[in-house]
């Protein structure tokens, strides 16, 4: 029998199994008979095998009746033939003394530990049939203090049993390098930095230190691997577009702590601190209970949700009868679901009849749907986060990952350290620009001068595949005459980088067996922005970096579903499935389907939306879970707009600065307590299950919207997840093989076919739009620079930290911001010195449309001339300071160039350490 088997075989104390070529003898074991079968300490899903505890020992021999020896299975490999022994008596009582000689240096308090009954040490010593241990104890280490300084982070190293997990967690999986082994023998001990405090080391928070720990020696402030939980739901993280998967432990009604499923293929048994540790603003006291009306006198009054429903329907009637449609507009929301996305452009198109509905993709990441569906015919990512794993060469453009995607930037990174070239092209040192092998460090707004002399220099080294382009693509010959007319010497003063430098690094992209690319803000928030994705299209066409693994153009979208929000139809110039509104056909399509007729108008996108409030066009406003206010520019501007309104509706978790100026607010429910689809960065469609019930006088917005429909006399059947997702899937056409039970726990990557068929790379065999189209466009001056640099001589780009997310509404309620408090401003040291500013000072940030105070950082991470802060914390109010400037074909905001100066207000002295460090 043994003989038919495949010459990849193996034996399992006597049973004949078939192996993958590179298995270890634990994953053979593993797969096989289970884990756990074969006992392990210093092994763990998602770091390399160490070999340094051998409780995993196992006999093997060539033959089955051959000599034996003993191996540690973890890091073993496997050959054809290979008989291996699991449960000899030899290494059961080798298994067992290596346990016991651990336990004596080991506190034996297991009735009173946390993890009781969930730690792994406990769990292997039952294995190996320890009931007591017979050693003295050794020189132990059990009067080690415990470390309780940071927000989270926790360690008691008196339990550790330097199996060196958490040092390969922060190596190997966030790649931080923060813990390490010090000393020797029973002096052994990990230490973070040089031998610091949680809070003083250059911990990022991610806690996969914690999450690896097989004891509780580091744990974190919501003893995660206690077992105190009765339930654990997966669900989705609401942060950023990364779409990691969490395991949420839950106790009735209250979340007690959240780890990353090993099995999640979005984010590998990993997550940042703000998936795995913000989330106690779910239940903060600040979070709203009840529905809202103001007022004649201004004030708030609670209200029922059949008085606020009421009080909608009657002005939002009356609107409609005395104004039209077209007075009426709808704001969804990237943190809320496809299904209730989905919902609210119904309601505004099919209720309202207006197109007038848009969502936060209009400041963030419209051009790069703009500019993708121009040159590929699809606005999304071509490939998958899987495809890093493949690349030979990365491009980051405008993009900082290991800050605003954590997961992935820490995936981006452990690549990079690997061995694979990095190219950074961002006006700041972000933390991944000391592993780049070039930094094309340019002046904002230059985005376009830099993407031409990099195509440039790629045609002039005759690295164009031209195989490629005649079979697939089109306008090639427009585009190359429009770079070989450059002038590089005047881009190069321009941009403020060498032509050198821009050369090495495109002949580095366009050499590479495989490129992949990734863009974010930086690309978008310009004048420029669509045209600047565009060109970035260019360069993986000309070098055929298109359709396969480990290559393409992967924007990093900002919010959780921000993709999903645009696909589901929230932008007034496409509908579901990004049918074209001003398409006949397609008008038709959407009346056959609703039975409604299909608004006609061209729609408002936001910032049209605040001019036509001020003009007195739109009468009313209905925003879903958008604190505008807060994050979209010019606040003055937008004030006055919220201001003009007749009638505003608010949905949120929150009194947000947007909320204030709101006439009814509706208090909806986190994503905690809610159930639905979010679609990530990649296209992956992925479920979103609730944890616990809505706080109480709180509704999910997809119940809110359905029964708002139903107030308005539609025929809309009850919320269910299941239930709205199927009618998305009649009507977006890549939804058509989706159902709710066939995402399963790692979901589909869109376009899905009938039968579930997902697609992991897009455009293999031609692309969506039949030919990619190459687009040339000379570069162009920010109109704010050319108006107002003048008066104000720096140059102000924002962006976002770590710890905190968007406007900061949830991070800013967790202990994120014990971490960091409060936006700062980073400029230059020869700027500082200039102006007399030193770190920790109280500076006046101005420009021409206002002003705010911010404490000073002095960096090189900046260049002379160049000033840097975030948006989190509305008692600063940044966007007070930034323009109405926008990008020429979509309107998204140009929140990376804003002219601007800065002037000392008062001393100060800088804050704590981490706060310092902000990028």
């Amino acid at each position: 029998m043994v003989k038919d088997l495949s010459t990849l075989t193996a034996f399992i104390d006597g049973d004949a199994y078939s192996f993958n070529e590179g298995d270890t003898l634990l994953d053979f074991i593993d797969r096989h008979r289970g884990r756990g079968h074969v006992p392990t300490l210093c092994d763990a899903p998602q770091l390399d095998p160490y070999g340094a505890c051998r409780v995993c020992s196992v006999e093997v021999a060539l033959q089955a009746d051959g000599p034996r020896r003993v191996v540690a299975s973890c890091h073993t490999p496997l050959t054809a033939g290979m008989h291996v022994f699991t449960e000899s008596q030899k290494v059961r009582k080798l298994r067992k003394n290596i346990v016991e000689l651990v336990l004596t240096d080991h506190p034996l308090d297991c009735l009173t530990c946390e993890v009781s009954g969930n730690c792994e040490l406990q769990t292997v010593a039952a294995k190996v049939g320890i009931r007591k241990v017979r050693y003295p104890a050794g020189a132990n280490h059990l009067d080690r203090k415990k470390d309780l300084s940071h927000a989270y982070m926790t360690s008691e190293l008196s339990k550790c049993i330097n199996c060196a997990r958490c040092v390969r967690a922060c190596d190997e999986i966030q790649g931080q390098h923060v813990l390490s082994m010090h000393g020797r023998g029973f002096n052994a001990k990990i230490i973070k930095g040089l031998d610091q405090s949680f809070a003083d080391s250059e911990c990022v928070s991610c806690g996969a230190c914690s999450q690896a720990c097989p004891t509780s020696a580091i744990s974190d402030v919501f003893f995660s691997k206690s077992i105190e939980a009765t339930k654990k739901t997966r669900t989705i993280c609401t942060y950023c577009g990364v779409g990691c998967n969490l395991n949420v432990a839950t106790k009735g009604d209250q979340v007690l702590s959240i780890q990353a499923p090993v099995d999640a293929e979005v984010n590998h048994a990993h997550t940042c601190l703000k998936g795995r540790f913000a989330f106690k603003f779910y239940n903060h006291k600040d979070r709203l209970r009840t529905p809202l009306i103001k007022q004649p006198d201004g004030q708030f009054k609670e209200a029922t949700w059949q008085e606020a429903y009421d009080h909608i329907f009657t002005n939002l009637t009356r609107i409609k009868a005395d104004h039209g449609g077209q007075s009426v507009a709808g704001i969804s929301s990237a943190r809320c679901t496809n299904e209730e996305n989905y919902l609210m452009q119904k309601f505004i198109r099919n209720v309202m009849g207006t197109n007038n509905i848009d969502c936060c993709a209009r400041v963030c990441h419209s051009p790069t749907a703009w500019g993708m569906q121009k040159s590929f015919g699809t606005g999304a990512a071509t490939n998958s986060y899987e495809d890093i794993e493949h690349t030979r060469c990365i491009l980051v453009i405008g993009a900082n990952p290991t800050e605003g995607h954590p997961v992935t930037g820490a995936r981006l990174k452990q690549h990079i350290m690997k061995g694979t070239p990095l190219i950074v092209i961002d006006p700041r040192k972000i933390e991944l620009v000391p592993y780049a092998k070039h930094h094309l460090q340019l002046r904002p707004g230059t985005n376009v001068a830099l993407l031409n002399m990099f195509a440039r220099c790629i045609l002039d080294a005759g690295l164009v595949k031209t195989d490629f382009i005649k079979k697939r693509c089109e306008n090639w010959e427009e585009f190359e005459a429009g770079l070989r007319a450059l002038d590089l010497a005047e881009l190069e003063k321009i941009t403020g980088v060498s032509i050198d430098l821009v050369r090495a690094a495109a002949i580095e992209y366009a050499s590479a067996e495989a490129a992949m690319s990734f863009h974010g803000l930086g690309v978008t928030e310009h004048q420029q922005g669509a045209k600047t994705v565009m060109l970035i299209s260019n360069l993986a066409m000309m070098t055929g970096n298109i359709g396969r693994p480990g290559v393409g153009v992967n924007p990093l979208r900002g919010q959780n579903n921000v993709q999903g929000a645009a696909d589901m139809g929230c932008q007034p110039h496409q509908g579901a499935g990004y049918y074209e509104m001003a398409d006949p056909q397609v008008q038709q399509r959407y009346a056959d389907f609703y039975g409604v007729p299909t608004p006609t108008e061209p729609g408002w996108k936001i910032p049209q939306m605040f001019d036509a409030a001020i003009e007195g066009k739109l009468k009313a406003l209905w925003l879903m879970g958008e604190d505008v206010v807060q994050t979209d520019p010019d606040a003055h501007h937008v004030r006055h707009a919220m201001e003009s309104l007749e009638f505003l509706v608010v949905q949120e978790i929150f009194m947000t600065e947007t909320a204030k100026y709101a006439d009814v607010i509706l208090p909806a429910s986190s994503f905690l307590e809610k159930s639905g689809t979010f679609t990530n960065a990649e296209r992956r469609v992925q479920r979103v299950n609730a944890t616990v019930k809505p706080l109480p006088g709180t509704k999910p917005d997809g119940q809110i919207l359905c029964e708002v429909l139903q107030r308005f006399g539609v025929a809309q059947p009850d919320y269910t997840p299941d239930g709205v997702l199927a009618e998305v899937a009649q009507i977006v056409p890549f939804f058509k093989g989706i159902t709710w039970e066939n995402l399963g726990e790692n979901g589909l990557q869109w376009p899905v076919k009938e039968g579930g068929v997902d697609t992991q790379i897009m455009h293999q065999e031609q692309f969506t739009r039949g030919k990619g189209h190459f687009h040339f466009f000379s570069w162009k001056e920010s109109t704010e620079l050319e108006t107002h640099r003048g008066e104000f001589p720096f140059i102000l780009t924002t962006g976002r930290i770590l710890e905190h997310y968007n406007c900061g509404t949830m991070t800013r309620r967790t202990g994120n911001s014990e971490i960091v408090g409060q936006d700062y401003l980073s400029l230059n040291p020869a700027d500082a010195q200039r102006k007399g500013i030193r770190s920790g000072d109280i500076v006046r940030l101005f420009s021409a449309r206002g002003e705010v105070e911010l404490e000073a950082r002095v960096t090189d991470e900046v260049k002379p001339g160049i000033l840097y802060t975030t948006f989190h914390f509305p008692d600063a109010m940044v966007n007070n300071v930034t323009g109405q400037g926008c990008d020429g074909d979509t309107m998204c905001p140009e929140y990376k160039v804003v002219a601007a100066d800065v002037e000392l207000v008062r001393a100060g002295k800088p804050k704590k350490k981490r706060m310092m460090e902000m990028v």
